[in-house]
């Protein structure tokens, strides 16, 4: 018979916990793309002084990453462990949001204070939401199978957040500031639209889904130095991290270096955000077979193929002449399928590195093992900020002019040989993730049967008890 934590998902809760990473992609993609421009060209800030602000907030949001992981992990309450925090978190990120795209009458310094002071509060409230978000995963089911299937759903809603955002709000701020005449209003209106919607999805994805895996047992402490030890014997944890950075590095290097690419390489900067879509659109063509894919190939095997499909994507747009549109977009679409299939199916290994962690030390650190991983993954969006930088200043890129052969060399290297490298560096990584399907299976079993023997102990002391106290 089918244990509770290994039952099939339905497809109601994959869908209502998919819900979850939309509500996250429509606020926080929009201030990930948008906020920058928002505070130079509308609030009123120096580009210097925003720069700093979005390095500071980076540094403060990874460096809470681990501490807000501990603090989920000891959560015990009647809603669950990480369910109360979608509850809870729903409306002050959405009132977090607005507020930062809202511009007072401040003076400039009470403009500062006023952006680092929201601007700080959202990117933690969205950490105190994501962190347990992305561990309730493990929490549905220890099928691992399933697992793989609801990280597909959710990957299908994180992209369509992503397709909104690019698309609708550029549209819905031009329109609502024009209909105004207050710019900045059709900034803080489309933001309430957005975080409205938002917050109703958070709590969707809590009405709708049930933690059915056990949690920790109460007589085990969690500390932070649990990190440490989940370093030492979570070999699967310690490949995930580092694949994590590459990924991510990857992504942030080829977003930010394709409108570049487009620009002064292709020079056609009206087909920008045809790139940009193209980059997207495979996801509801793949995502949806992943598991299946998964069940024919394996993990490692279905991770090297995407990595590679990415490669001889970036490859070809390496050789053929920019000049030639139609293979340009085809070969981006090509790199897009490959980034997507290993970016979608990365999440989808976290619930394996908890539960063996779980098995090394006894202790299921679901909250905890999140929040390293997402430690690890901004830390690779940082790298992915700062490469492209560099690489064309070497190059001797100079903006808004005609660009010497030597810099298009630059924008046409960083945009391919860099990410290569990268992802060459990620195949090698993820060959050594040693927690194969037969492995896992087993596993599972013998956790299974821990659960079970803590549950009949459990009610043996409490019979024991009643007959003392009778």
């Amino acid at each position: 018979m089918t244990s509770e934590n290994l039952k099939k998902i339905s497809i109601f809760e994959k869908a209502g916990y998919a819900s979850g990473d939309l509500a996250c992609n429509l606020i926080y993609t929009t201030v990930s793309t948008y906020l920058l421009f928002f505070y130079t060209d509308v609030f009123g800030l120096s580009a210097a002084a925003a720069s700093t602000m979005f390095l500071v907030v980076r540094i403060i949001d990874a460096l809470a990453d681990p501490f807000i992981g501990t603090i989920v992990d000891r959560t015990n309450s009647k809603f669950g462990r990480f369910r109360p925090y979608l509850l809870f978190g729903a409306f002050p990120f959405a009132i977090l949001a607005i507020l930062c795209f809202t511009t007072p009458d401040f003076s400039d310094m009470g403009k500062l204070i006023y952006a680092y002071f929201t601007y700080v509060g959202l990117s933690l409230i969205y950490t105190t939401i994501n962190v347990p978000y992305g561990a309730l995963t493990s929490s549905l089911t220890r099928n691992n199978q399933e697992v793989v299937s609801i990280t597909s759903v959710r990957m299908i809603f994180a992209n369509l957040g992503g397709l909104i955002v690019a698309f609708f709000v550029p549209l819905l701020s031009t329109y609502l500031g024009n209909t105004s005449g207050n710019t900045a209003l059709g900034w803080q209106l489309t933001m309430g639209i957005l975080s409205v919607i938002g917050a109703c999805l958070l709590l969707f994805c809590f009405k709708s889904t049930k933690e059915r895996v056990t949690l920790q047992k109460s007589e085990e402490k969690i500390k932070f130095s649990d990190i440490f030890e989940q370093f030492r014997v979570n070999r699967p944890l310690v490949v995930l991290s580092i694949f994590f950075i590459i990924i991510f590095g990857v992504n942030s290097i080829s977003n930010s270096v394709g409108i570049y690419y487009i620009t002064y390489n292709v020079g056609r900067e009206d087909l920008v955000k045809w790139y940009g879509l193209l980059g997207s659109l495979p996801a509801f063509a793949i995502l949806p077979f992943i598991p299946r894919i998964n069940k024919w190939l394996g993990k490692k095997k279905l991770l090297n193929y995407a990595l590679l499909l990415n490669i001889i994507g970036l490859l070809a747009l390496l050789i053929v002449p920019p000049s030639n549109v139609f293979l340009v977009l085809l070969f981006r679409v090509i790199a897009a399928a490959g980034s997507i299939t290993a970016g979608g199916y990365m999440w989808a290994l976290i619930p394996e590195t908890i539960e063996y962690g779980e098995y090394k030390t006894g202790k299921r650190l679901g909250g905890l093992i999140y929040a390293i991983i997402g430690f690890f993954f901004k830390f690779g969006m940082a790298l992915g900020g700062i490469v492209p930088g560099l690489a064309l200043d070497k190059f001797g890129y100079v903006a808004n002019q005609i660009q010497t052969p030597e810099a298009l060399t630059g924008i046409l290297m960083t945009a391919t040989v860099v990410p290569i490298i990268f992802l060459i560096l990620a195949m090698i990584d993820i060959n050594f993730y040693n927690l194969d399907e037969e492995k896992y299976e087993k596993m599972v079993r013998e956790l299974e049967n821990r659960d079970k023997v803590y549950i009949d102990n459990i009610d043996e002391f409490k019979n024991k008890k009643i007959g003392r106290s009778s």
